[in-house]
């Protein structure tokens, strides 16, 4: 009895020395990292312990053997990958950096900005090619207007064949006045005017001035310039007809006391444009930094 009690004990400790690797080591004095291996091995088999999974990544190399819904999900990985959009490039939607704006610049503009640009050039030649037709159509009115004056106050012609430069023949003023007296002894039939009509006209006022004979006073000034606030920018009125404009200029020369010139050596000299234009210029801006006169009630 004793006998097989220890052949027992003998039995058990072999068994726990086989199944402890660490113990067995431990027991035998280190031999040897391969016998521990196996030795261990062996104790994990006959315990019924887990063999560790090896870990690989999804449709990798190594994922020879997928298990229970692993190609389905790699399926779904695929399909999910062949729906996906493209994206666009890298700074497309941001701008870029330096290379691409770069890039962008040397393209030049795209279809709609050269659209827009060769729009705008046509809308300044537009409006310039309305300006014209609105300015002829308003002349072309005046000079009928002013062929069917009764009293023949003034008559037209056109500077070569233009309908944008008079020049009008002033044929009567006050016969009351000295300037009357003056036409008659001189035997000066008209007073002859230049008129020059912008682009703008009828928005703009005309540019003008006497050309002949020689007057002196009146509010006619060097050069044959003519000081009438409503021949400036800021006193005209598109209201206002060549016909009016003549018939105050005729009522301001009588109240400025204008003779003709009759001094030798200066009744002879012609006006000049270029001088009628700075003389012009400079009324303009002494009137505008000091206003216009108005005339006592008693001058009408």
């Amino acid at each position: 009895m004793a006998t097989l009690l220890r052949k027992i004990g003998l039995i058990r400790l072999h068994n726990r020395d086989t199944e402890d690797p660490k113990h067995h080591h431990n027991h035998r004095g280190g031999g040897g990292g391969q016998q521990s291996a196996s030795l261990r091995g062996k104790g994990g088999a006959k315990s019924g312990g887990h063999k560790p999974q090896q870990q690989h990544p999804a449709g990798g190399a190594g994922d020879t053997s997928p298990g229970p819904g692993k190609g389905k999900g790699k399926r779904a990985a695929e399909l999910a990958q062949r729906d996906k959009p493209l994206q666009p490039a890298a700074g497309a939607a941001s701008g870029g950096g330096p290379r691409e704006r770069a890039a962008g610049a040397r393209a030049g503009p795209g279809p709609a900005a050269a659209a827009a640009a060769a729009g705008g050039s046509l809308v300044p030649a537009a409006r310039q090619q309305h300006c014209t037709q609105v300015r002829s159509r308003r002349l072309m009115k005046e000079l009928q207007d002013i062929a069917r004056l009764s009293d023949r106050f003034i008559s037209v012609e056109l500077v070569d064949e233009s309908l944008f430069d008079w020049n009008v023949k002033l044929h009567q003023v006050d016969k009351d006045s000295v300037l009357w007296q003056d036409m008659k002894e001189t035997n000066t039939e008209f007073i002859l005017l230049n008129l020059t009509f912008p682009d703008n006209f009828p928005f703009s006022p005309p540019f003008m001035r006497v050309l002949s004979p020689r007057l002196e006073n009146g509010y006619v000034l060097d050069g044959g310039a003519i000081c009438m606030e409503l021949l400036t920018p800021r006193g005209w009125s598109s209201a206002y007809t060549v016909e009016a404009v003549m018939r105050q200029f005729a009522a301001s020369l009588v109240k400025g006391q204008g003779r003709i010139c009759r001094k030798a050596g200066k009744s002879k000299k012609s006006f000049s444009r270029k001088e009628a234009e700075a003389t012009f210029k400079s009324l303009v801006k002494t009137h505008e930094k000091y206003g216009w006169v108005t005339p006592p009630v008693s001058d009408g």
